[in-house]
C-alpha cells in the first residue's frame, strides 16, 4: 500500500496536498475507496481510505492506526564529503533506505564540487525530494532531514554530548569500525565520510579535537559512495538494525 507523508497530525480525517496529491490523482489515478498508509511529523502511522480527490488535494479518512516500528534503535548523522557529478543523489537514496537519520553535505579540503549559494538551494531541495521519496518507498516512519551544505568544523560543531564521532580515514591510526562499536552503547553518531580524494591530514586533526575516532573499513580504499554505504551499514547491523536480531 502506497505511503505519504502529511503535513499536520494525524487525525480521523487527513489531507494530502502539492505534488503527492497531484501523483495520487494524476499518476497513480487513485480515487475514492482506494486504500493508503499516511504518517504525520512524529511518526504516527494509519492506513487511511481515499474519501474525496481534487485538484490539489485529497482527502482521506483513517481507518486504522498502525504500530510504528520502521525506524533503526540508533540515530545515525551521515556527514558526506561532496563527491563528483550525481554520485550524492546515489548516496542520499540509499542512506534513507538503510536508515539514516540525516545526511549533511560536506565542503572539504579535497572536494572538486563547489557550489554557489543558489547552486547549493537547488542542490539541496534536489537531495531533500530524493530522501522523501526513498523514505516512501522503504516504509520509513520519517523523513530523514538534508542538512545545507557545512564546513566539517560546522559539522563537528552540530554534534551534541552525547553523540560518538566516527570519522573514517585511511591515514595512520584507524581501528577497525567494529571495534568501535562493539561494547559502544552510545544511541546517537555522527559518521563522517571524505570525498573522492579523503581528507586532509588536518581535517582528520581536527576531528581528533573533537573527541572523533578514527575508523578503516579493511585494508582496501573504497570508493566514497561505497564506503559511506558500507560503514552506515555496518553501524546500523551491529546495533541491532538489518535483520541483526532487533
Amino acid at each position: 500500500m502506497r505511503r505519504f507523508f502529511i503535513a499536520g497530525e494525524l487525525a480521523d480525517a487527513v489531507t494530502i496536498t502539492g505534488p503527492d496529491a497531484r501523483h495520487i490523482g494524476r499518476v497513480l489515478r487513485l480515487g475514492p475507496g482506494a486504500g493508503l498508509v499516511v504518517v504525520d511529523k512524529a511518526g504516527r502511522v494509519a492506513r487511511a481510505e481515499i474519501t474525496a480527490v481534487e485538484a490539489t488535494a485529497v482527502h482521506a479518512a483513517v481507518r486504522e492506526r498502525l504500530t510504528a516500528g520502521h525506524e533503526p534503535p540508533v540515530k545515525v548523522s551521515l556527514a558526506q564529503g561532496m563527491p563528483k557529478g550525481d554520485k550524492l543523489e546515489y548516496i542520499v537514496q540509499k542512506a534513507v533506505e538503510l536508515g539514516a537519520t540525516a545526511i549533511v553535505p560536506l565542503a572539504c579540503e579535497h572536494c572538486t564540487v563547489r557550489y554557489d549559494a543558489a547552486k547549493q538551494g537547488s542542490r539541496r531541495e534536489r537531495w531533500r525530494k530524493i530522501a522523501a521519496e526513498a523514505a516512501k518507498q522503504c516504509g520509513r516512519d520519517a523523513v530523514p532531514g538534508v542538512e545545507p551544505v557545512r564546513t566539517l568544523a560546522e559539522a563537528l560543531a552540530m554534534a551534541g554530548a552525547n553523540t560518538d564521532i566516527i570519522m573514517l580515514y585511511e591515514g595512520q591510526g584507524g581501528v577497525p569500525l567494529r571495534e568501535i562499536l562493539a561494547g559502544n552503547g552510545a544511541s546517537s553518531y555522527l559518521l563522517l565520510i571524505g570525498p573522492e580524494g579523503g581528507f586532509s591530514p588536518a581535517e582528520a586533526e581536527l576531528c581528533r579535537a573533537h573527541g572523533a575516532r578514527i575508523a578503516t573499513l579493511g585494508p582496501r580504499i573504497l570508493r566514497t559512495e561505497t564506503a559511506a554505504l558500507a560503514a552506515l551499514a555496518i553501524v546500523m547491523y551491529e546495533k541491532g538494525d538489518l535483520g541483526s536480531g532487533r
